[in-house]
């Protein structure tokens, strides 16, 4: 007989909760996160010199640096449901080990078939996101879930890792040595964290009453609501919108401000390095106040935020009394930059907020609904760069990226907005009297 994670409690889930081993679940899973998203995005680097030796088109190599991004987005459903069943500590261990050896078959690839083979491997490492979420929930206490999973979500600056790292032994060794050093820190990083952490609570107490895992059918059952598909709309935005802009920001720098690459690159890294360590703050924040406000927060900045930057650069004529007054608008550098930052702060706090709502609406399929809404949003990482050069090249306007974005967050403040009031209607019938006032309860005939 399965049993829920809820009927585990009773079986003694509580026992394995104490601060210390909370703690080192966050710990060791935050680490091994932010190496496994340090190979996740290894292509971002060694690709350039790849381009080269190859002698890629821009085509060939937008794949070949995008398909680890597809296909770690891809597995995290199938690895969630299988950390619900065979525990995160064993499940995070495999994904680490395989990403370790494909990433140092990388380096004796020698054609573009070869890297694309090797490129399947290394997405394995994006997948340990959805792992590692089951995991912390699990160890978690209700109180400091937002906390903890804000934490471990801050493994996403291992990408700034290997972009200031990997240059360095690129340029003195070769890439080759990259993708060799990388792999091994991640074996290593993959033993250390199989001998020094300990199985989750539920897994345990599953042991000891010899119940079975709920099966991979009954783990997909949850996607059959439509508020797991809400949550994911949610997730494409803050992550998804977020990894989108990490990549575009650079290219946009150049092309509108007329930046040195280098001085775009450093722009691009000061938008995602915060970015990534305030999605703690975002799960304080969740903690604290609750997901929902942190989630309105989040949607009605960023609609200000891409409302401001979709505006492109204008003039304007004025038919005056003596002649024509011509002026025109435009989004300087450093307010393009702050507006940037903003939007990419409360996007951090809707990263940690989305997660929030999980173990509380599922606290059972906490592997499968957080698998699909990582795979959501890494999915749109690897979308709207594309769509973002779509719109370039139908529009001609820079601006156009954000003009999407506006879109994208006003339907999910929308959708969001009347889900809330829905619920709150069935919960209080009341409310759905249009002119329903309470502070007037009780003074009929008052005017």
């Amino acid at each position: 007989m399965a049993l829920s994670k809820t009927e585990q409690l009773g079986g003694g889930l509580e026992a394995g909760r104490d601060r210390s081993s909370v703690t080192r679940a966050v710990g060791l899973s935050t680490f091994s996160f932010t190496i496994c998203f340090a190979i996740w995005t290894i292509f971002s680097i060694i690709g350039v010199q790849i381009k080269k030796d190859l002698g890629l088109n821009d085509t060939e190599f937008g794949f070949l640096v995008g398909l680890p991004i597809l296909v770690g987005s891809l597995i995290r459903l199938a690895l969630g449901i299988w950390t619900e069943q065979i525990g995160g500590r064993l499940m995070m261990t495999l994904v680490m080990v395989a990403a370790a050896i494909a990433t140092w078959l990388l380096s004796y690839a020698t054609t573009y078939e070869t890297f694309l083979l090797a490129a399947l491997g290394v997405g394995i490492a994006g997948g340990s996101f959805a792992v590692g979420i089951a995991y912390v929930a699990d160890f978690a206490p209700p109180t400091w879930k937002g906390t903890a999973l804000g934490i471990f979500g801050m493994g996403n600056v291992g990408a700034a890792v290997t972009k200031f790292i990997a240059p360095f032994v690129m340029v003195a060794f070769g890439w080759t040595m990259v993708a060799q050093v990388w792999a091994i820190g991640l074996l290593v990083t993959a033993v250390a964290f199989y001998f020094l952490s300990q199985d989750e609570p539920s897994l345990q107490a599953r042991r000891r009453s010899g119940a079975k895992p709920q099966s991979f059918m009954d783990q997909l059952k949850p996607l059959a609501q439509l508020q797991v598909w809400r949550f994911s709309l949610y997730y494409f935005f803050v992550f998804g919108a977020f990894v989108a802009l990490a990549l575009w920001l650079p290219r946009y720098y150049v092309g509108v401000y007329d930046l040195d690459i280098r001085i775009a690159g450093m722009l691009g890294a000061a938008y995602s390095i915060p970015g990534s360590l305030f999605r703690v703050f975002g799960g304080v924040l969740s903690d604290r106040i609750g997901a929902r406000k942190v989630m309105y927060w989040t949607f009605i900045v960023s609609v200000i935020c891409t409302f401001l930057l979709s505006y492109p650069a204008t003039e304007y004529t004025v038919h005056g009394i003596r002649g024509d007054v011509t002026f025109s608008f435009a989004i300087g550098l450093i307010p393009f930059t702050i507006l940037t930052f903003v939007l990419g702060f409360f996007m951090s706090l809707g990263k940690a907020a989305v997660y929030k709502h999980i173990p509380v609406y599922f606290p059972n399929n906490v592997g499968s609904v957080g698998g699909v809404v990582g795979m959501i949003g890494g999915l749109g990482g690897f979308i709207l760069p594309f769509a973002f050069g779509f719109m370039n090249d139908v529009t001609g306007v820079w601006t156009s990226c954000f003009m999407l974005l506006f879109l994208l967050v006003a339907v999910a403040l929308v959708w969001m907005h009347f889900a809330i009031r829905r619920m709150e209607q069935r919960q209080i019938p009341e409310l759905r009297e249009p002119g329903y006032l309470p502070e007037l309860a009780g003074r009929s005939g008052a005017h």
